[in-house]
């Protein structure tokens, strides 16, 4: 009784810090749960999880002997991680076809929670290149785009350099939206597309996967969770929209 015990305990530990790990890098609460529970039934318990917008409830049971575990953690803030997403997931069909130990199983995990990172400069020239199209796409021509480019790269790191301050994002959101967008406004000093680009110089700070995920969980009935996650991301847009405001009130006669 006290190896079982053991075991439940360590499976539902387990199973929590997973379902915390996916909910913080940016999965829909539905696969959250779905995976969850598929790796509680590889081993051959039953599992209810409530999801919030800080923290996950948890309760294991095994139907045979009664044995309850329950636990509430805390969703870490995660970078958004679509690898993290797909492997994670991929990972509990794993357990479920295979029969993974416990063993096999957490240093699978620890493999990929504990990967070497996407480079920061990596990041940083991609989403450049992603403004830069964005602006392009609405309109902006090739010296906006260039401009753009420019002014999302330093909007972008100090993003990187005030989160790995642990600054509180919406003041990040704010700072990142307003330097952006005042770099982008030297495109005034141009004959250029100058509106196009000082507009979508902040689109890079849009949040779209809490947005997606949001509409994703209301649809699915998970309202309180979706409800969360929509007012977060209307947050954050708020955020954006006083940064960029700042911006084009001190440009606004240039503008006109």
């Amino acid at each position: 009784m006290n190896e079982e015990r053991e075991k439940i305990e360590d499976i539902g530990s387990f199973i929590a810090e997973y379902s915390a790990h996916m909910m913080g890098c940016g999965v829909h609460t539905s696969r959250v749960i779905r995976s969850a529970k598929r790796i509680g039934v590889a081993f051959g318990y039953t599992v209810k999880i409530s999801v919030f917008q800080k923290n996950i409830i948890l309760s294991l049971a095994d139907k045979g002997t009664k044995e309850l575990y329950n636990e509430v953690i805390d969703i870490p803030a995660l970078p958004i991680s679509f690898e993290h997403n797909a492997r994670l997931s991929a990972l509990s069909w794993e357990t479920f076809d295979k029969h993974l130990s416990l063993h096999d199983l957490r240093s699978k995990y620890d493999r990929i929670v504990n990967a070497p990172h996407i480079n920061p400069l990596f990041v940083l020239i991609w989403v450049g290149i992603a403004n830069a199209s964005f602006c392009r796409l609405f309109g902006g021509d090739w010296h906006s785009m260039g401009i753009v480019f420019s002014a999302t790269l330093i909007g972008m790191f100090l993003r990187q350099r005030m989160t790995a301050a642990g600054i509180n994002h919406y003041i990040i959101f704010i700072v990142s939206a307003f330097v952006a967008s005042l770099s982008a406004s030297t495109s005034l000093i141009f004959d250029t597309t100058s509106e196009i680009a000082i507009a979508t110089s902040v689109l890079f700070l849009v949040p779209g996967v809490p947005l997606i995920n949001g509409v994703i969980d209301i649809v699915e009935g998970y309202v309180l969770a979706g409800f969360s996650r929509l007012a977060q991301a209307a947050l954050l847009i708020i955020c954006i929209a006083i940064g960029l405001s700042f911006t084009l009130f001190l440009v606004k006669d240039s503008l006109i």
